[in-house]
């Protein structure tokens, strides 16, 4: 039955991950020719570099999109789980050795989800301005309608996120498909009229192509990456869809559309070079221009919807690592955890979105821009697959060396040749990412040093219990769950309700919450009581970084331990740290300030894990870091 079942869902599956996972991929042929054959490149156009860029094209496919990340990365899940966060956990647990290589790991895979914030700014606007950008193909004189329409588009596609995408998502698949069956129609009839464009599929003339470039090829290169745009797609939404879909969907229909669509762009453009203004529109007849554009700009939506809601759900994986403070977080189905939507996330992103799409003005002059966080990300997710591959699947080291290494040689290639327009428009999501890369830093070293200043400063839990355990007879009739960074020492809020209030509650629970490198944790994991003394228990909750945070169901568990939780009867003491930043050896003087900053606008922590609101009583206390 298990069986039978996985197989009726397979189809509906791999819809899905047509319009989720491959929407961003599949737009790439509205610029990724235009941009190897425009001036900056110096590629010749014809019929001899034609053919050779086609053949670059599609021999990447495969190498990089087949091969490393359908064939070889789909297979690193982490609990069913991908995504370069998951995979930076795996990488971190099957590593080993020391600290220090575990910390640079994971100082990597952070840096290359700041880069995924990059992405997600640029995909939206040049993805989006490109699609608009065939209104000049309908008539030149709408040109300067293109920008204003691109971001009244991109305003209403951030507007929607609020409603989530369940509905939206149920016209992602069949849109897709017809985009890519129009990619696959309008390539074939090009192809027929140019048959020997065919020759595209002989490895030499990309190799030829490359090597005949010289000193240009990492311009050359660098223009070719446009064509592999989206493909983190494929391992960062393995969660939602499964391995198998994803596959099925890649060979079955988006790599044929994809590579028929690029040969017939340069069957077009032998025949008729003029076509390079835009030569995908190109390949449509006048008549079906303005239809074109609008499911062209209704793709590149759907393209762009896929990276926002990655970075919602990169933004809540980091925050439960501990790498972002708490955001509040909505979610959009009642049955689809990964539907989320984070207020704050969103318009920062639509504000630089529309700053990005202003900003550069053109998708030409965003392709300089576009490629380089992609290539960056790619590199860091071989890099962490060689550990995965050696450590976790235990293969020789030389077959993890030369298996990964032909991927880093190439993604090394892919970096270089997009580095050489980083003052063209490359430094853009470089320094968003650096920025990011910052803040998220800051926060997780932030943490650290607060919960070491607790530490420092409040006395050991134990010995201070059993003292009152000993000589505190009178007791209220109530249950005080006590919220705690660090479960050692004494917590700030109980202290204060001894010395303020005067009581002691008759059962009181040291409660800490720990998020682990992990997808989920599940079973007898998830709740560890400890008794301590009478009337004490210590308390961890443990989660994945993809569960969903819920204190007072998890708790639910204890009751069998002999402590009542009965809702009116249980009072829940949060303390809200006010951090002061101090001169030392803890953090730089403008570090301390972010922290502590950041660390004033968290999301509530009630909200977070969903605790009832005339259940909280929150406490304040300064600390020095």
């Amino acid at each position: 039955m298990d069986t039978a079942h996985r197989r009726q869902a397979l189809l509906p599956l791999t819809l899905g991950a047509i319009g989720v996972v491959y929407g961003d991929i599949g737009t790439s042929p509205l610029y990724t020719m235009s941009t190897i054959f425009g001036p900056e490149g110096g590629v010749p156009l014809d019929a001899r570099h034609l053919a050779g860029a086609a053949s670059t094209i599609f021999w990447a496919l495969m190498l990089v999109v087949t091969l490393k990340y359908v064939i070889l990365i789909l297979r690193a899940d982490n609990r069913g789980e991908g995504g370069i966060m998951a995979l930076t956990a795996l990488a971190t647990q099957a590593a080993g050795g020391t600290a220090r290589r575990r910390a640079f790991l994971l100082l990597l895979g952070l840096f290359g989800a700041a880069l995924f914030y990059g992405d997600s700014v640029i995909t939206p606007a040049m993805s989006v301005v490109s699609a608009v950008e065939g209104l000049e193909v309908v008539e030149p004189g709408l040109k300067r309608f293109v920008l204003p329409i691109a971001v009244g588009v991109l305003i209403g596609l951030f507007l929607m996120q609020r409603k989530g995408t369940a509905v939206v998502g149920k016209l992602f698949g069949p849109i897709i498909v017809l985009w890519f069956l129009l990619l696959a129609g309008t390539g074939i009839q090009q192809i027929s009229a140019y048959p020997a464009i065919l020759q595209a599929f002989n490895p030499l003339l990309a190799l030829h192509f490359l090597v005949e470039r010289g000193p240009l090829v990492f311009a050359a290169v660098g223009a070719i990456v446009l064509a592999l745009t989206g493909a983190e797609a494929l391992y960062a939404d393995m969660g939602h869809f499964g391995s198998k879909p994803i596959q099925l969907a890649w060979l079955g229909l988006v790599l044929p559309a994809l590579t028929l669509n690029y040969l017939g762009q340069a069957a077009l453009l032998i025949r008729d070079p003029k076509a390079l203004d835009n030569p995908f529109f190109h390949l449509f007849p006048q008549g079906w221009l303005l239809p074109i554009v609008v499911l062209a700009t209704m793709a590149t939506v759907i393209a762009s919807q896929a990276v926002i809601s990655g970075a919602f759900s990169m933004t809540r994986q980091a925050i439960q690592l501990g790498f972002l403070p708490r955001m509040q977080v909505i979610y959009t189905s009642a049955r689809e955890a990964g539907q989320i939507y984070l207020p704050r996330v969103n318009w920062i992103l639509l504000f630089a979105v529309i700053m990005a799409a202003l900003g550069f003005g053109s998708s030409a002059a965003m392709a300089s821009a576009y490629g380089i966080a992609v290539t960056v990300t790619m590199l860091i997710t071989t890099m962490l697959t060689f550990f995965v591959v050696r450590n976790l699947w235990g293969l020789p080291r030389w077959l993890a060396w030369s298996g990964t290494g032909v991927f880093f040689a190439f993604d090394l290639l892919l970096v270089t040749s997009c580095s050489i327009k980083f003052v063209q428009g490359g430094w853009f999501p470089i320094v968003l990412g650096l920025a990011i890369f910052t803040v998220m830093s800051t926060w997780k070293r932030g943490r650290e040093l607060l919960i070491d200043s607790i530490r420092q400063d409040d006395p050991e839990l134990l010995p201070f219990i059993q003292s009152l355990a000993e000589h505190v007879e009178q007791r209220a009739p109530r249950t005080a769950v006590f919220m705690v960074a660090n479960p050692d020492t004494v917590p700030q809020a109980l202290m204060h309700n001894l010395k303020h209030n005067c009581v002691l509650h008759e059962q009181n629970v040291i409660l800490s919450v720990i998020f682990h490198e992990r997808a989920y944790v599940e079973g007898d994991e998830v709740v560890v009581v400890t008794p301590l003394a009478e009337g004490f228990w210590r308390v961890g909750i443990n989660y994945g970084f993809m569960n969903l945070p819920d204190i007072p169901e998890a708790l639910k568990i204890c009751e069998s331990h002999g402590i009542d939780l009965e809702p009116m009867r249980t009072s829940y003491f949060v303390s809200r740290e006010t951090v002061v930043p101090t001169r030392g050896d803890g953090m730089w003087q403008w570090r301390e300030r972010l922290f502590a900053a950041m660390s004033r606008n968290a999301g509530s922590v009630v909200e977070f894990f969903k605790i009832p609101n005339n259940a909280v009583i929150e406490l304040g206390t300064r600390v020095q870091i």
